[in-house]
C-alpha cells in the first residue's frame, strides 16, 4: 500500500513536472515571434477552413459521446440517449482540458451516471472501458497511419524509422492481443473488488471503430486550419497527430499544452515560419478544446439551475 501511494504521488507530480517544462518550452518557441505574427497567422486561416474546422470538432464529441453509449453497452445498462449524450459530451470537453482523463472525466460521469441510479462500481467499469476504447483506436490508427505515410517522410534517420516500425509492432500485437481476448478470454478479472469482463469481439470492433472516428474527427481540426499554410501529405500528418495526441494524453499535461505543439514542430521539419504553425496550432485548441469547454460550462449550469428548481418545487 506504501509503495503503491508513493507511485501515485510520483505520478502526480510527473503531470506537473511536464506541464511546466512544457510551458517553460513552448515559450521559448513563441518568444521568438511577435503577438503580431501569431495573429496575422490566426487571422488568416481563411473562414471556409474556420468552418470544416468547427463541422470536424462537432462530429468528433459526438463519437466522443458514443464512448458511454459504448461504456453503458459494456455494462448492460440503458438510459435515455439525451443523457449519455449530455455526460459524454461535458465529460470529454472537461477531461481533454484538464487532463487526468480517469479523475477528471470520472467526476463528471459519477455526478451524473450515479443521479440515474447506476452504481459507482459500474462508473469505474464505464470509465475503464471508454480508456480502452481510445487506447485501441490508437493502435488501429498507428498501423493505418504507417502503411499510409510514405518512406521518404522519415527522412534519413535510422532511428525515427526504426522507433515508428517498433511503435507500429506494438500496436498490431497490443490489437492483435485485445481482439483475441474478446473472442476467447471468458474469465473475470478483479480489480480491488470490482469484477471486469472482456467485451465480445462485435462490442471490441465497434470500440476500434468508434474511437478511430473521434481521432480521425481531431486530426482534421488541425488539418483543415494548417493545410492552407503546409503542404503536408495527409498520412504523414495523421501519423504525427496521433503521437503528439498519445503523448499528449499519457503527459498527464492539462490538454496536453506544450507537448504537443513540440511534438509537431519537431517532427515537420523545413517550415521557415514556426508562427504559422504556432498560429495553427492556437486557432486548433480554441476550436478543440476551448469552445466545447464553454458550451459544456453554460449547458451544465443551466442544467443544474434546472434541477435545482426542480427541488425547489418539490419541496
Amino acid at each position: 500500500m506504501k509503495s503503491s501511494s508513493v507511485i501515485n504521488k510520483i505520478i502526480s507530480w510527473l503531470g506537473l513536472f511536464f506541464f511546466v517544462l512544457a510551458v517553460y518550452m513552448i515559450y521559448s518557441q513563441l518568444s521568438k515571434y511577435s503577438l503580431d505574427d501569431l495573429k496575422e497567422a490566426i487571422c488568416s486561416i481563411p473562414n471556409k477552413n474556420l468552418i470544416y474546422a468547427l463541422i470536424a470538432s462537432f462530429l468528433g464529441y459526438i463519437a466522443l459521446s458514443t464512448y458511454d453509449y459504448l461504456a453503458l453497452e459494456y455494462i448492460k445498462k440503458k438510459i435515455a440517449a439525451w443523457k449519455w449524450i449530455l455526460t459524454g459530451f461535458i465529460g470529454f470537453s472537461v477531461s481533454n482540458n484538464a487532463g487526468h482523463a480517469i479523475v477528471s472525466g470520472g467526476a463528471v460521469r459519477y455526478r451524473f451516471y450515479s443521479r440515474w441510479n447506476i452504481a459507482p462500481g459500474n462508473i469505474v467499469k464505464m470509465v475503464t472501458f471508454s480508456g480502452f476504447t481510445y487506447l485501441v483506436a490508437c493502435f488501429f490508427l498507428i498501423i493505418v497511419g504507417y502503411v499510409l505515410t510514405p518512406s521518404q517522410a522519415y527522412g534519413d534517420s535510422a532511428s525515427t524509422r526504426m522507433s515508428t516500425l517498433i511503435t507500429t509492432l506494438l500496436s498490431i500485437v497490443g490489437l492483435a492481443i485485445y481482439l483475441w481476448a474478446s473472442l476467447y478470454y471468458k474469465k473475470h478479472i478483479t480489480i480491488k473488488g470490482i469484477k471486469f469482463h472482456m467485451p465480445n469481439i462485435k462490442l471490441a470492433l465497434k470500440q476500434v471503430f468508434i474511437g478511430s472516428i473521434d481521432i480521425v474527427m481531431a486530426s482534421l481540426v488541425l488539418y483543415s486550419v494548417l493545410i492552407c499554410f503546409i503542404e503536408i501529405d495527409f498520412g504523414v500528418f495523421m501519423g504525427t497527430f496521433i503521437i503528439a495526441k498519445v503523448l499528449g494524453v499519457y503527459s498527464q499535461v492539462p490538454g496536453g499544452l506544450g507537448v504537443f505543439e513540440l511534438v509537431f514542430a519537431n517532427v515537420l521539419p523545413g517550415q521557415d515560419n514556426q508562427a504559422i504553425l504556432f498560429g495553427a496550432l492556437i486557432a486548433y485548441r480554441i476550436i478543440y478544446y476551448l469552445l466545447p469547454l464553454v458550451i459544456s460550462g453554460i449547458v451544465l449550469f443551466i442544467y443544474e439551475y434546472i434541477k435545482a428548481d426542480e427541488k425547489l418545487e418539490e419541496a
